[in-house]
């Protein structure tokens, strides 16, 4: 069987254009993944830091490195998209912003909160 030559082939990936409802579809995946491991990294802090007194010290001392307050803001930023994301789904399952337009909306709102809410985590841990 032979492929048609009629259909325009476009290998170059810098030319692709996802709709801003796909971006923000695949930053809520990844915002998910990014929670998931950063949970580990916050845990394992958390049970530092109750051990002892000593390592309640030591804890703040690595909080204190910019490399930690970047994964801390990190996870934060993440968390914050992750729940405007999902608060936007609870809303499309309710009914609203399940049309084209609604969900470009939608997707659009999502992200300037998020953003927000991002820059004050940022402001936060900083």
């Amino acid at each position: 069987m032979a492929l048609s030559t009629d259909r325009p082939v476009n290998l170059d990936l810098g030319t692709f254009r996802f709709p801003i409802t796909a971006i923000a579809s695949i930053m809520h995946r990844i915002s998910g993944v990014i929670l998931f491991f950063g949970s580990f990294i916050l845990l394992a802090l958390l049970g530092m830091s109750l051990e002892s007194e000593a390592g309640f010290s030591d804890t703040l001392a690595l909080l204190d490195h910019w490399l930690m307050a970047f994964v801390v803001w990190g996870v934060l930023a993440a968390l914050a998209y992750h729940f405007v994301a999902g608060v936007k789904h609870l809303l499309m399952d309710m009914g609203y912003g399940e049309t084209l337009e609604s969900g470009q909306v939608f997707a659009k709102v999502s992200l300037a909160i998020a953003a927000v809410l991002i820059v004050f985590a940022g402001v936060w841990v900083w």
